[in-house]
This record gives C-alpha cells, structure tokens and sequence, in this order.
C-alpha cells in the first residue's frame, strides 16, 4: 500500500434546514434579508439538522477503508459529499484520481431510459467518453448479466436488476477510488460473490470505501474502519478493533433497552406464555432432525450447475463435474435446516498425472466469507491418493450441517495436486451450488450448533 494520500476530509459537515411548514421557508426567504435592511434582529424560520459534524480523516492510495454506524448516523451522506452529489455547509474534501461509486438503488439512472442508454450515461458522468464507453460495453453487459433486460426501461428493473448494471458499470471504469454503500444487500447469492470477489481484486491496485452493517465484512475486506455516531467520528482504526468497539457499544445499547422493558414484559400473563414455550420445545425436540429435510428432496440435480460456464481458476489438470448436498442416501438436497447428517459430494476427472490429490470445500455468506472449509489432506496425506490422467475420482465429506442464518450461501470446491504448501491448483470453481438455510433456530454470530442437550440447576 502506498503512503500517498488519495483522499483528504478536512472538517467536513452538512446541515439541513429543516421547515415545520411551507410558510416558514418563504419567510426564511423573505424576512432575513428584509430585517437585515431594516438594521434589526434576525431570526431563522427553520430547525438546524447536522447530519454531518466536524469530520476528518485521510485515505491512503491502495488502502480499504470501512464506515459503519446506525442508520442516520451520517454514512450516506459522508459519501455523497465525497462524491459531489452534495454539497458540504463547512470543511473540504480533497480527492486524487477518477472516483466511481454505487449509492442508494437507481443514483445517476434516468427511470424512462433503458438499461443501455443509462450504461452511457451513468459512464460518461464517471468522465468515460462515448469510443472508451464503446469499447467496454459488451464487458458491462457481460458483467451485469440481465439478458434481454438490458433494452427494456429501468423504470421495470427489479432493486437486484439495478444493482447489478450499476455494478457492472462501476467495475468497468478504470476508477482509482470507489466507493461502495450498503446497496450490494439487495443482490442475490451469485451476483454479491461476483462482487466481493471484484472488490477483493480491486483492493490490489485502488481505494475502496466501503459501507455497511455487516462488521464481519469490514473485518474481511477493510483495513481500517471509521465509526460514526450522530454525525462525528467516534472512532477510527483496525477495522477489528473498531468493529470490536461499535459491537460493543451495541450490546450495551440493547441491553439497557432490555432492562428499562422488563417491568413492561412482567406485566404479560406469564402462566400462558411458559404454557404456550413449553409446548414448542416439546414439539421441537419430538422432531427427528435426521428426517426434517426429506420435503426438498431433488432427483434432478446431477449436472445442474455445470451446465453454465462457472468462474474458476487452476492450470486445467481436473474438470469438476458434480458437486452438490446430499443426505446420507444419496439424494440431492436443495436447502437444509441445520443439524442434520449430510454429504457434499464432488466428482471429478482429472486430466493430468497426480501423485497427491485433494479435494475440498469451503461455504460461503452472502458477502464471500467463509463460514466452514474442508479438504482431504489430513485423511490421505499418510496414504497418498495417486490418480492417473483421464480417471475420475468421487469425493464425500460427510457431516452433521451447522445451523446458518436464513438466507443463500454459496459452495466453492478444488482440486489440487501435492502436498502443503507445495500445492498446484488444478481447478477452483466458485459458486459451484447455492444452498438454502431455512432453520427455524436463533442464530448469534455467523453459525450455531445444534445442542443435545442444555442444563442449568443448583448443584449445591
């Protein structure tokens, strides 16, 4: 990372006159000037609304940086006047090179235009000019991935359709900063790892801004974080440190909140909630979790997945060919709940001569960290899995499924051939499947456990 800085905020605030009705913001056109020619004391017609106060810092060349706090806490409008679609009422902002960035859904679109015209537009306000737009824009489409899409009005795109052009266009302009808000949520499971992976190769050559409510993707992506509250910087660091910090600021937040609504909780007729609780857990621990994925059952699924091109690297030694969840019979699961036996599966034929063979797997969140990974080094590095050019081999990693949040997640696999860290990589396929959690169960941190059992008495 250079020690150039690229991006300088120096006292940066934004107030915004806030009117109680429209009478009052014609006075405060009127009036002032008025009393002021008149010799007598002014008054304002409006309320004052900081959004941003007082804030500084500076961005190094190379250097990811995350901006976390609650909503209203001043990120939107932190990168708005960064990116001059706002101007600022006090402080400077000083930027080195081109910035591209991807706001709230539909900024720097017109509605009435289509997908391609919007492409020109949105690339030619980034300072792109029509020859460079032409020469890059089957990247963009290829990118965004909207099909015929792409010559109907935006006005008809879905909050993901909008993200994805946005994102294509942003990607494809050879920007030295860009700036990211907290739009990518509204992705879906594929196109957010197209993404983070993008972001994460940007990082090698520019500057990223990144904002979002996920911590555990500032502690991914980010080297340093800033935390606003109310408008100023609360702090700025690690963005380990700095997340730990804000974490813990809400925990503290949420549990006063917690303590200040017991009396109000106490008040509920206790007989019939503990009737209407114990009921439930009866009823989940009656279930079999063995047997509760049986209604998602797939037949269908063998070459689903690789039937379209996947991203992946690796010098060719190997071609995956399948890879899926199964349940211990070997059906194709769809989604799962969480604490029932499966299997990942992954077939392959391997192309060239391999004395050591590995395979493995990682799965993946929305925002392309891994939750869980594992490979078959430690099984077979004693007994080497030696495979000849133009064998297929079957790989089965069998195990009870943690508990994940609902939502997408995305499974990569490998291939690879030798030993730690001496290892050549013969295929990684991004993305290989996308499995579903649908758990019914609390979820703290990013995975959960299924638990045979929780006590809690007096032992003396």
């Amino acid at each position: 990372m250079s020690s150039e800085i690229v991006l300088r905020v120096e006292n940066l605030s934004k107030c915004y006159q806030i009117y109680k009705n429209p009478r009052d913001r014609l006075k405060q056109f009127i009036y002032p000037w008025l009393k002021s020619f008149l010799g007598l004391p002014q008054k304002n017609y409006f309320d004052e609304f900081w959004a941003l106060r007082d804030v500084s810092f500076e961005v190094a060349s190379g250097e990811t940086v995350g901006i976390i706090g609650l909503n209203g806490s001043g990120k939107s409008t932190l990168l708005k006047l960064i990116c001059d679609t706002l101007s600022e009422s006090a402080g400077r902002v000083e930027k080195k090179g081109r910035v591209a960035a991807l706001l709230e859904l539909g900024s720097g679109f017109n509605p009435e235009f289509t997908g391609r015209e919007n492409i020109y537009l949105n690339a030619s306000i980034l300072g792109l000019s029509k020859a460079e737009i032409d020469r890059r824009y089957g990247s963009i489409i290829d990118f965004a991935d909207i099909g015929e899409f792409i010559e109907r009005p935006v006005k008809s795109y879905s909050s993901g359709m909008y993200v994805r052009l946005a994102f294509a266009v942003m990607a494809n302009v050879d920007a030295d900063i860009l700036v990211v808000d907290e739009a990518l949520a509204v992705g879906d499971a594929l196109f957010s790892q197209k993404c983070m992976r993008f972001l994460r190769d940007f990082k090698e050559r520019g500057t990223i801004l990144f904002v979002s409510h996920s911590t555990g993707a500032v502690v991914n992506l980010c080297d340093r974080a800033i935390w606003l509250e109310k408008g100023r910087v609360k702090a700025i660091g690690s963005a380990k440190a700095v997340s730990e910090e804000y974490l813990a600021n809400r925990y503290s937040a949420v549990h006063s909140r917690q303590t200040e609504n017991n009396q109000a909780k106490n008040q509920l007729d206790k007989g019939l909630a503990s009737e209407a609780i114990l009921e439930s857990l009866d009823q989940c621990r009656d279930m079999r979790l063995d047997f509760i994925n049986n209604s998602n059952l797939r037949n269908d699924l063998k070459v689903i997945g690789f039937q379209e091109v996947k991203s992946s690297f690796g010098n060719g030694g190997a071609v995956v060919t399948y890879a899926g969840l199964e349940d211990l019979a070997g059906r194709k699961l769809s989604w799962m709940v969480g604490g029932e036996a499966a299997c990942i599966v992954v077939e392959a034929k391997v192309l060239n001569d391999c004395s050591d063979l590995i395979v493995g797997f990682n799965i993946k969140d929305k925002l392309g960290q891994v939750i869980i990974g594992q490979n078959t080094y430690l099984d077979t590095c004693l007994s080497p899995v030696k495979v000849a050019a133009g064998e297929v081999i079957r790989a089965v990693f069998v195990f009870r499924l943690p508990i994940l949040p609902r939502g997408s997640y995305a499974v990569d696999v490998a291939i690879a051939d030798g030993q730690p860290p001496d290892v050549i990589q013969l295929q990684w396929v991004h993305d290989a499947f996308i499995l579903e959690s649908q758990t019914s169960s609390a979820v703290s941190g990013l995975v959960g456990v299924a638990f045979d059992r929780i006590e809690l008495k007096k032992v003396g």
